[in-house]
């Protein structure tokens, strides 16, 4: 993903141009590899990538992540890398990397983001540049075929000079097979991943014959350029008419350049058995922050994307089956873990708790995976939180509220434990003297169909406070399409920002901020308004 994504200039929907395949060449089984239009492990089962990506560059010290994106059920995270462009991620740190996919029992696609933009962004490296990153880190990536996927170079052409990318591609596949490099190769799009001049999908016969193992997997970014099922549908369906193997290599709920329609991408990537790899984690900056499926890398705290993608229809709890290089996925494992011990709540606050509870076991082969938090509430309880660990901290709750809670151990096979005995506490009321809390909304930019506005929140009072709320109005016509540092509901045009969970409690003048991003109907200057606050 970037920051910048070209216009789309043409429109999307035209006939498709006809692919003739070349059958692939026999080779060896090693590791990851193509068969027909899937990708499959070393002993012939079918993998289907279900995960997201992983802003490692400029994010090093924030190793947990694995870790945490393996507990939320996910098969695959792709890791972002850099060869000089940004900080250099050198041969050291990627086996620590390594490690840590090996260790979380996780699928890693490693991609060199240097080439992002290349003809359009300033500082874009070429694909033979990537190569020659690939060939420094070497040593790393020996004998990892089985759990390591290298993509070459992310998003390589911007919209500029695109028909170089076919050869340009061709070329960077040919030189990492003469390098030795046996692994599942992943090509990017150009026009910024998206591919709506066709370039790659167009090309891909030829690109694909360029590998000479015939491993080499396409990866199609849907952002704005994918905001109908039409446009998602037509593209899948070309790979899948040629017998191509494709990947949904990122994708997102919302973007600048237009509404991405996340429903049908992850519905259709499960009726085909294709993949799919969400941006992002977290870290986004330069006002895509909503891209963030957790705030500030905490995975009890998940965003609304967050939610989306990890909880959502055909998300990554539902669809994700781990590895069986890892010992899942092989449905062999069919043993629940051992259900939890009673939780115990402690740091209650108005608006948050932190649980922990005696850990779960598991014998099935699979491993333990992690734990879901529930509210028992009659017929549906909702999900809280969940955790790599025997204990989370709960965020986002009402004030003077009762909650009575239990706990379900999960395994990497997807088997959940019984519900562990219930254990209640009441959060604090909201709320006090000399509590109160002030909220100014400022436009940071707008453009015809929308804009952007940061939140300023102020601790008014003469004491601490732990938490704020929000409310503000949108104007007739209006819908909100993004936020960040902050959890919306909305009732008709009247939205309600509830704190994060890491940024709630606020010293007497303290102050924090949270925005969000608004579209509205093309020629309507106005803009969100009558911002109200209240402390708890």
């Amino acid at each position: 993903m970037t920051n910048r994504l070209g216009l789309v200039a043409a429109a999307f929907l035209s006939l498709l141009v006809s692919m003739i395949v070349a059958p692939a060449p026999a080779h060896a089984a090693t590791g990851l590899r193509v068969s027909g239009t899937r990708i499959v492990e070393a002993n012939g089962n079918p993998f289907v990538m279900r995960g997201v990506s992983h802003a490692h560059t400029w994010f090093t010290s924030e190793t947990d992540s694995f870790a945490a994106i393996k507990a939320l059920r996910a098969n695959t995270v792709r890791v972002v890398l850099s060869g000089g462009r940004w900080t250099p991620n050198d041969a050291a740190d990627v086996a620590d990397v390594v490690s840590l996919c090996r260790q979380n029992r996780l699928i890693c696609v490693l991609e060199n983001h240097d080439t992002t933009g290349y003809g359009e962004q300033d500082g874009a490296y070429t694909l033979d540049q990537a190569v020659d990153y690939w060939s420094s880190v070497r040593s790393a990536l020996t004998g990892t075929e089985d759990f390591i996927v290298i993509n070459i170079g992310n998003e390589p052409y911007g919209n500029n000079d695109v028909s170089a990318w076919t050869s340009a591609t061709t070329a960077a596949i040919t030189r990492m097979r003469g390098l030795g490099f046996d692994h599942l190769l992943m090509v990017d799009a150009p026009n910024w991943g998206q591919d709506w001049q066709f370039t790659m999908r167009d090309n891909a016969r030829t690109v694909a014959a360029a590998d000479p193992q015939g491993d080499t997997v396409f990866s199609i970014h849907m952002y704005g350029v994918f905001d109908t099922a039409a446009e998602i549908t037509a593209y899948l369906g070309a790979f899948r008419s040629a017998g191509l193997p494709l990947v949904i290599g990122e994708f997102g709920h919302d973007h600048s350049d237009g509404d991405p329609d996340e429903d049908t991408i992850m519905s259709e990537a499960q009726s085909r058995g294709i993949g799919y790899i969400g941006w992002s984690w977290s870290g986004n900056g330069g006002g895509v922050e909503y891209l963030d499926m957790v705030n500030d890398f905490n995975a009890s705290s998940l965003t609304s994307w967050g939610r989306r993608i990890f909880d959502g229809a055909d998300g990554i709890g539902q669809t994700s089956r781990e590895a069986t290089y890892f010992g899942g996925g092989t449905g062999d494992d069919t043993t629940a873990p051992a259900t939890p011990g009673t939780p115990s709540a402690t740091n209650v606050t108005a608006n948050g708790a932190t649980l922990s509870w005696p850990a779960s076991t598991d014998s099935g082969g699979s491993g333990l995976a992690g734990y879901d938090v529930y509210r028992e509430q009659g017929a549906t309880d909702p999900l809280l939180g969940r955790s790599a660990t025997n204990t989370i901290t709960l965020t986002g709750l009402s004030a003077a509220t009762e909650y009575q809670v239990y706990v379900r151990a999960r395994d990497g096979a997807g088997n959940l434990s019984g519900n562990s005995p219930t254990t209640s506490f009441t959060t604090s009321p909201g709320g006090g003297p000399g509590g109160g809390c002030t909220a100014t909304g400022t436009v940071q930019s707008q453009w015809g169909g929308g804009y952007v506005t940061q939140v300023a929140v102020t601790n008014s009072g003469s004491s601490a406070i732990s938490g704020w709320t929000v409310t503000f109005t949108l104007p007739s016509g209006h819908t909100v399409t993004g936020s960040w540092n902050a959890t919306l509901s909305v009732s008709g045009q009247t939205v309600t920002a509830r704190n994060a969970g890491y940024n709630g409690g606020l010293p007497a003048g303290g102050s924090t901020s949270f925005g969000f991003q608004a579209g509205r109907p093309g020629g309507d200057p106005a803009t969100a308004g009558s911002y109200t606050c209240t402390a708890s």
